[in-house]
């Protein structure tokens, strides 16, 4: 090489090493969660579905109507938020209509931004409470500018006294039954912790979810006061089912809510290093709830038909088939009270004329249940007003014609007297009747609201 071009080479070298190298492609901008989610849920099947997610310490369940409509009551706590990422596009066949954060406790709204990027929720309801968490009105800032539609329960100001009621599809309703603002005041509550915490956790959002004869209430974190408030305001608490409140805690889940809504089945939704109150788990032992816990048996799907529902776990409990199912089927509520018909007389000995059944009543018994033994059983009639007709239903007991008459459900651990208003809810197949209150004892406990 020609020695005079080395050092012009050298000086090429040195600048081609000083280059900086091309700025690397700008990043593309993320796309929205609707675009990138894919969801696998199936197609509506005409049933109710509400799954009570197992996430740990927290509440988040999710309700898809018979017509694909879709809410979730709260979104569980931010630990929760891989669960979340997997389990949601999996129950999803699309967006979710609708969110409800019972109360501003992390526990509930935690995950909250992710089911937003998600599950890209069309609305939001909450319970619009004074003195929230500065992070939480962040969060509803957030969702707002996103286009989720936030909105609280106040009711129509042309009927203050009316509940919010949201319709879910045909035969299907979400009520909230609490807070009430402005036609009722918030609850105050006196306690020597956190009082604001407290008085969120007893005006958090009641949901009661009907479809047809089956309910649930959905009792967010109530408290004792918020229980006493709603039995004070009359509105229908009766249930199949109940989401317990609180996790379980002893601070509510009241004996008179309890023999008011009478569920069959009560769910608690909590993490494995916690456990529901000791007081709590006798109450609804004492009103015979069969119980799920999340920490137990993971998540709790029920569904229902209108008639009844139909519960499985995830985790199976001691003893259980792998098909194990747990069917609840609600009471009659409509019925009336039974009366109790003593054996036709003897011709020898002519006695005052006794009701009789129809035959078309008893022959319609007989096509409901033919496999009966009937002559083990005494003979009561309920008289329908829709119908009026006579429908013979039958008891367990023997009756021996004389004395005051107490009944009971089977599904019950408590006996009443006939008068009682709970009587008119035992539905026919259920009703055990007792000609005296010593047999009723021996089986039973006298129930508490007619001391019988």
């Amino acid at each position: 090489m020609n020695a005079r071009l080395l050092p012009l080479l050298g000086l090429l070298l040195v600048a081609a090493c000083k280059q900086e190298p091309p700025p690397p492609p700008a990043p593309a901008p993320a796309p929205r969660a609707s675009a990138t989610t894919h969801f696998l849920g199936s197609a509506p099947d005409g049933k109710l579905h509400v799954y009570f997610l197992d996430v740990g310490q927290g509440d988040s369940a999710l309700i898809v109507s018979p017509e694909g409509r879709t809410v979730l009551v709260d979104a569980g706590p931010a630990s929760a938020v891989n669960h979340l990422i997997n389990r949601l596009p999996e129950l999803l066949a699309a967006r979710l209509d609708l969110v409800v954060l019972t109360h501003p406790a992390p526990d509930h709204y935690g995950a909250m931004e992710v089911v937003q990027k998600i599950a890209n929720p069309r609305q939001l309801l909450e319970p619009q409470l004074p003195g929230n968490p500065p992070e939480y009105d962040t969060l509803l800032t957030t969702l707002g500018s996103q286009g989720v539609a936030i909105f609280s329960p106040a009711p129509n100001p042309s009927q203050p006294q009316e509940l919010m009621r949201l319709p879910l599809g045909k035969d299907v309703e979400l009520t909230v039954l609490w807070p009430r603002a402005p036609s009722h005041p918030l609850l105050a509550v006196q306690t020597s912790g956190n009082g604001m915490a407290a008085q969120h956790e007893a005006n958090s959002i009641v949901l009661r979810l009907v479809h047809g004869k089956t309910s649930v209430i959905f009792a967010g974190d109530a408290r004792s006061e918020t229980e006493a408030a709603l039995l004070n305001g009359g509105a229908e608490l009766g249930s199949t089912l109940l989401k317990v409140a609180a996790h379980g805690a002893d601070l509510a889940t009241t004996e008179p809510f309890l023999q008011r809504v009478g569920p069959q089945a009560a769910i608690i939704s909590l993490g494995e290093k916690h456990a529901p109150g000791q007081a709590t788990l006798a109450r609804l032992k004492a009103v015979n709830a069969q119980l799920f816990r999340t920490d137990v048996v993971g998540e709790v799907h029920a569904v229902s038909d209108g008639e009844k529902f139909v519960l499985t776990t995830q985790k199976l409990q001691a003893g259980e088939s792998p098909n194990a199912e747990h069917v609840f089927v609600p009471e009659d509520k409509n019925a009336l009270p039974f009366i109790a018909l003593t054996p036709p007389p003897a011709p020898a000995k002519p006695e005052p004329a006794k009701p009789e059944v129809k035959p078309a009543a008893a022959k319609a018994v007989s096509a409901k249940a033919p496999d009966v033994d009937l002559s083990r059983f005494d003979k009561v009639v309920e008289v329908s007003p829709k119908r009026g007709e006579e429908r013979a239903v039958r008891t367990g007991k023997k009756s021996r014609g004389s004395g005051e008459l107490y009944y009971a459900s089977r599904h019950k651990q408590i006996f009443h007297k006939a008068t009682c208003p709970i009587v008119k809810k035992i539905h026919a197949e259920n009703l055990v009747t007792y000609t005296s209150r010593e047999d009723a004892m021996k089986e039973r406990s006298p129930a508490r609201d007619c001391n019988p």
